[in-house]
């Protein structure tokens, strides 16, 4: 065999392989992050829509109440037990989200909690361990709309929206190289993506303030 039909072979095999890989890939990473992708599509929508299914409704409700002075009340602002405040206030009221700030003056400890469609805050009064607290919670479908944002969603959450949008790249450019070995459709295929791609920047040039 001589070395030009060598190298054929060699280029026809590894095309074959290409191809494979990129089918495999399309396919499988499709229904692997198929619920992601419903997921992120779906919220995309709702975003631009809030008020739909009641995404922009908020309930707002206050309670007062009073925990242990001695947490709070310590001359060294150091030695103000955070985690009893913390845990005590989950345990009694059911506050949700994470602690997203503590704050201690002379006279009060203020605390805030925020979550996917959801925010609390607590004042508490260090002498006599009086508080208060202002909870606003949103809808499920607020709730999805956060986490589309990943807003006040915790550092895990932030990482499956990166690991999503590196599934989503990986089938697009799957896809599109399986285009280029479908020779019947290759040509209307590239032409179609580049309309698309034209039209996407005709609206952002036209319409976008």
């Amino acid at each position: 065999m001589s070395a030009k039909a060598k190298a054929e072979k060699k280029s026809s095999a590894a095309r074959k392989n290409l191809a494979k890989v990129s089918r495999w890939l399309h396919i499988y990473l499709s229904m692997f992050c198929f619920i992601l992708v419903f997921f992120f599509a779906f919220t995309g929508l709702t975003l631009n829509h809030p008020s739909w299914l009641g995404g922009d409704k908020q309930y707002l409700s206050k309670e007062e109440g009073n925990l242990n002075k001695e947490w709070v009340n310590d001359i060294d602002t150091a030695k103000v037990r955070k985690l009893e405040v913390v845990e005590f206030l989950r345990n009694k009221h059911q506050v949700k989200g994470a602690l997203s700030e503590f704050r201690i003056d002379d006279v009060e400890c203020s605390l805030s909690f925020k979550g996917p469609a959801y925010s609390s805050d607590v004042f508490v009064d260090r002498e006599t361990g009086n508080y208060e607290i202002s909870e606003i919670r949103m809808g499920i479908m607020a709730v999805m709309n956060d986490l589309h944002k990943g807003r006040d969603s915790g550092r895990e959450w932030a990482w499956l929206i990166d690991l999503s949008a590196i599934f989503l790249m990986l089938v697009s450019l799957s896809g599109l190289i399986l285009l280029f070995f479908i020779k019947k459709k290759r040509f209307a295929g590239v032409i179609t993506g580049f309309v698309g791609l034209i039209l996407s920047y005709l609206i952002y040039l036209l319409f976008v303030p």
